[in-house]
């Protein structure tokens, strides 16, 4: 998705704090397990992680579904009424969820940040598109009450901003990995979540974003080797679909490197 040059500098430093670990479209490497079902997001809790990230669409009639793709049996979502799409089974026969219910569901989970990525089509800017989506994102957080529980995320530069402006107290992170710390600051966003290989390309980021006050995310990083580097850095949050590998490598407790010995 970038084409960032994987190319780790010599300016790596001691993290200030140990990185949180959050849940790529929550943990779903289980029995039964689905990226982005109800499931997966009590499961991310299940495991004690700081976060559980997840997708969120609008459908064409106003309503936000929970699915990472444009498209869920070929249907594109965005172009979808509701009715068209609520019998949408996901991999392990769950239905698509609203964002109403993966709301609902995450206070449940008091101790658990709700990581809400707002999807925009082929991760590029589209105004009328972004003008329906933002206040109904908005809206559906401030109805359950997860204000002070929810990191938004996206890629779309002009969504941060609008979301930052609407949400000035929560964090904003923004996705694309082609701007500056300081350049994404300027644009009134608090925070950066970059693929790992940005930083690997810019360590000097992690620094300069937290010297601006920033919040510093990496995704989706999956090896231990690139998840020990992006702890050296001194990233606030690993975002991963190995969350178990990351805790136990944060927390310094050996972890061979087979799946089976890091559940």
């Amino acid at each position: 998705m970038l084409a960032c040059t994987l190319a780790l500098g010599a300016c790596c430093q001691a993290p200030a704090e140990t990185p949180a670990v959050v849940a790529h479209r929550g943990y779903w490497k289980c029995e039964g397990g689905a990226q982005n079902s109800i499931s997966s997001l009590a499961n991310a809790a299940a495991i004690k992680v700081w976060g559980s990230e997840f997708d969120v669409w609008m459908t064409a009639d106003d309503t936000l579904v929970v699915n990472h793709d444009p498209k869920l049996h070929h249907i594109m979502l965005k172009d979808a009424k509701f009715a068209d799409v609520k019998n949408l089974e996901l991999d392990n026969g769950e239905l698509i969820s609203t964002v109403d219910q993966y709301l609902a569901k995450g206070l449940e989970f008091p101790e658990m940040q709700m990581v809400f990525e707002i999807k925009t089509y082929k991760d590029l800017s589209d105004t009328a598109y972004e003008a329906r989506v933002v206040p109904a994102v908005v809206e559906a957080v401030k109805k359950y009450g997860l204000e002070n529980r929810t990191t938004f995320i996206a890629f779309s530069l002009t969504l941060c901003e609008q979301i930052a402006k609407l949400m000035p107290e929560n964090t904003v992170q923004y996705l694309n990995g082609d701007l500056s710390p300081k350049e994404v600051y300027e644009h009134g966003i608090n925070g950066i979540d970059y693929h790992y290989s940005c930083f690997k390309k810019h360590p000097e980021w992690v620094k300069e974003a937290h010297d601006l006050g920033m919040s510093v995310n990496c995704w989706t990083v999956n090896s231990a080797s690139d998840i020990k580097q992006m702890i050296a850095l001194g990233v606030d949050q690993i975002t991963t679909n190995e969350p178990t590998l990351a805790q136990k490598l944060i927390s310094g407790k050996s972890c061979c490197s087979k799946k089976s010995c890091c559940k």
